[in-house]
């Protein structure tokens, strides 16, 4: 496969990073909000006056990811080997008795699958895995792999032509023009450029939301 040109960041106008952007993405955790992810879970203390016969805490529940601190809201991810479990505690930490919010919206099934797991996984049991909305199937995961590699192309400057050539068919490249143009190879390819640039303008959002 080709590889786009690497462009040199720091040589034209780039800046420092809070993070190195030479480490992998996957070694850094990621906080969701729950109005992006439906599938974080909402903590928020109990109603005033509410009385737990036997609460469960959060204190002891390993392992936990360390408070990621944003004024006063607390962010956590639980480790699962079938899904991690994404809390948002919206005024931090509380000597109450503990609630989890279900907010009425159009996710509010995904949602509800989330503290389902949540709560199994608080009484020590297994969570089970993730809502089926928010699981990627291989295929889709196999698509989106291919977006990517047609944005970066795409990024890098490279037109449908080279894109098709890398991505969907390598004789793509030898065509004589008149049969280029009307190939499967290069609808293909403007399908893939539209995707992606889709993809890289907010479209991620709806894989989030199991769209």
């Amino acid at each position: 496969m080709l590889k786009p040109p690497r462009p040199h960041w720091l040589t034209a106008g780039g800046c420092v990073f809070v993070h190195d952007p030479d480490r992998p993405a996957a070694l850094e955790p990621v906080f969701w909000r729950p109005e992006v992810f439906p599938g974080t879970v909402i903590v928020a203390p109990a109603p005033q006056g509410y009385d737990a016969r036997k609460p469960l805490a959060l204190a002891g529940l390993a392992p936990l990811i360390p408070d990621r601190r944003d004024g006063l809201e607390h962010h956590n991810i639980l480790a699962d080997p079938d899904g991690d479990h994404y809390l948002w505690r919206p005024d931090g930490g509380s000597g109450r008795c503990l609630a989890v919010v279900l907010p009425l919206d159009d996710t509010a099934d995904l949602r509800f699958e989330a503290i389902g797991r949540f709560l199994r996984r608080l009484r020590g049991r297994p969570g089970g895995p993730r809502p089926t909305g928010l699981q990627l199937t291989p295929m889709r995961r196999a698509r989106l792999v291919q977006l990517l590699h047609a944005l970066d192309y795409r990024l890098a400057g490279c037109g449908p032509r080279a894109i098709a050539a890398a991505l969907v068919d390598k004789d793509a490249a030898s065509l004589p023009a008149i049969e280029w143009k009307s190939s499967a190879a290069r609808r293909k390819a403007n399908r893939l450029i539209r995707d992606a640039q889709a993809l890289m303008n907010g479209g991620y959002r709806k894989l989030l939301r199991g769209d």
